[in-house]
Formats: C-alpha cells, sequence, structure tokens
C-alpha cells in the first residue's frame, strides 16, 4: 500500500481552484518534490496531505501508518519568523517536532537523527550557518 495516495484531487483555495485532477503515489523509498509558481497550490497540497485542509474533491489517503505527525512541515516564514534566525541544524532538527511528545527537549536519538540526514544530504557543513530573512550568516 502507498504511503500517500492522492487520486483525481482537486484543491481550492479561497474559493479559487489552484490544483486540478492531481494523481500521484507515494511508496517506500519515494521521494516527493513539490515545486510550482507562487499560487500555483504547493501549500494547500501539503496542508492537505497533512489534514489541514479539506479536498475540493477527489481522494487523499495516508497508508501504511503514515499519518501527519510523520510528515516533517515547516510552514512559510510570516513576517514575524524573518527577524528570527535559526541554524540550518536547528531547521533539520525541527523535522522532529512532531514525535518529542511533551518533553521540551530533543532526544539524543532526534539530535543524531538530524545529524545523520544532513550528512545523507551532504549539508553538515551548513550546520552551524544561521538563516535571516533568506540569507546565510556564519555563527
Amino acid at each position: 500500500m502507498s504511503y500517500i495516495s492522492c487520486k483525481n484531487v482537486y484543491l481550492r483555495y479561497e474559493n479559487i481552484s489552484v490544483v486540478e485532477d492531481l494523481s500521484f503515489n507515494v511508496e517506500a523509498g519515494d521521494y516527493l518534490c513539490i515545486v510550482g509558481e507562487n499560487g500555483s497550490g504547493k501549500s494547500t497540497l501539503v496542508k492537505s496531505i497533512l489534514g489541514l485542509k479539506e479536498t475540493a474533491s477527489g481522494h487523499l489517503h495516508l497508508g501504511d501508518g503514515v499519518t501527519g505527525k510523520n510528515i516533517g512541515y515547516l510552514p512559510q516564514q510570516t513576517t514575524a519568523q524573518m527577524d528570527f534566525p535559526a541554524s540550518v541544524y536547528e531547521v533539520v532538527l525541527s523535522g522532529c517536532i512532531g514525535r518529542k511528545g511533551t518533553s521540551i527537549f530533543f532526544s539524543k536519538e532526534q539530535r543524531k537523527s538530524a545529524e545523520e540526514n544532513m550528512k545523507k544530504l551532504d549539508i553538515l557543513s551548513l550546520k552551524k550557518k544561521y538563516v535571516l530573512k533568506g540569507v546565510q550568516y556564519d555563527s
């Protein structure tokens, strides 16, 4: 069974159709990359996959035990967030927030997982870089 199954999905944003007749499956080992112009429905699709927004029609299903908590999602920055610097490591580590439970700290395993994923992506050298208003700064 697919991790994500999307069949003939239509999405609307503020009564405007942004995605029409979208179908795809995400299987074990697949990567999903959502690209498109501003206003093309990328964020609306991600919110629908996470169950934060309903589809206008069609079927969108998470399978094989996948829930919104298994999917890392970092929303687009708001104006308030643009002046709050975060390191690349902190952004990657934020993908574990859904698995933190009630603890205010990340576990040793979660910190190790973040570093391992940075190694896989060949971005470990950026670990201590900070992002502020879209510009990288050294720590």
